[in-house]
């Protein structure tokens, strides 16, 4: 096995046992074996949590086990072209950050993917916000954006920036910032925003854009300083900290979703019964549980409400990433 993939099984309960199958053979037909749910990063982070809660709920109910594979690299291509070429038979799912299908097509010349073409949408799961952080690596006077805008361009050097990965939306919102506070701020991807933060807090990268949540685990230390939020209004998770555009960044209002999809082609049964099991596994508390300690906002949809959201998406960032000038091969 490749060691570069990390697996845990998630093993349901057999539905011959749990509902008497013999009985129900409709049931037992329908429902595959297993199921594999391709992860785009590393254990530990926002994409990996969701993944794994889903799926143990998913266990026993949309298949007979559930398998999470964490294909961390490229930014979490390796995960979308993993599911694009895996069969179409309701047996592989793939949960990923919407960016690395609505933007990801306005930075790659000769993307391997085509995000409405080689996916099929199953459901939304959830939203999310972006935080904008800082460690010890930034003096303890830097208290909001402001303070980071004036270190930056006292320290230009310095002024570096990690995201979950390039060509991320944490990643644009980066050079939001730097275009509209005029600031040098130069950006450095990595395979997911916690390995982002365990450098953050190490102080080899004074400030880390990131899905909100993913932070909360070490603001008690007193090393990790949330300066601004990124969505229309205020975290729940965090109150007490202004969004950018109560701190004059007008232009940064962005929410991010996560998706479910499956290979283009997955027969529509198995999509719904996908959606139905998404659904039902949110309903319960250790998933609500869970969902919360990450901040994220627990969200479903319907396949065609996901391909709409996607498009809009996909139309909206392409101006944004256009006036940057960023490519991937930049």
């Amino acid at each position: 096995m490749n060691q570069a993939i990390t697996r845990r099984r998630f093993v349901g309960v057999s539905a011959a046992l749990a509902s008497g199958a013999a009985f129900r053979p409709a049931l037992a037909q329908s429902m595959p074996e297993n199921l594999r749910i391709v992860c785009g990063f590393a254990p530990g982070g926002t994409s990996d949590t969701i993944s794994r809660r889903i799926g143990e709920r998913l266990a026993g109910n949309y298949a007979r086990s559930v398998v999470v594979e964490n294909r961390a690299g490229a930014g979490g291509r390796i995960a979308i072209d993993a599911v694009k070429a895996a069969p179409a038979d309701g047996s592989v799912m793939l949960l990923t950050p919407g960016s690395m299908l609505f933007i990801y097509p306005h930075i790659y010349k000769q993307l391997s993917y085509n995000p409405f073409a080689d996916l099929a949408p199953v459901s939304v799961a959830a939203n999310i916000v972006h935080g904008l952080a800082v460690g010890p690596g930034v003096p303890d006077s830097v208290r909001n954006v402001a303070d980071f805008v004036a270190w930056c361009k006292a320290n230009p050097a310095k002024a570096n920036y990690g995201s979950p990965a390039a060509g991320s939306t944490p990643h644009f919102i980066g050079t939001m910032i730097a275009r509209s506070a005029g600031v040098p701020m130069t950006h450095i991807g990595f395979k997911g925003t916690q390995l982002a933060i365990v450098d953050m807090m190490g102080g080899q990268v004074p400030a880390v854009i990131g899905p909100d949540g993913e932070f909360l685990p070490h603001m008690k230390s007193g090393r990790v300083r949330m300066l601004a939020t990124s969505g229309p209004r205020r975290s729940p998770y965090h109150p007490e900290v202004p969004t950018f555009a109560e701190q004059g960044l007008r232009d940064i209002q962005v929410q991010e979703w996560f998706g479910f999809f499956m290979p283009a082609r997955t027969p529509a049964d198995a999509v719904n019964r996908a959606v139905n099991g998404i659904r039902a596994a949110q309903r319960n508390q250790s998933v609500q549980d869970a969902f919360n300690l990450m901040g994220l906002e627990a969200a479903n949809s319907t396949p065609s409400e996901l391909a709409a959201r996607l498009k809009a998406d996909h139309d909206f960032w392409g101006p944004i990433v256009r006036a940057t000038g960023f490519t991937a091969e930049n």
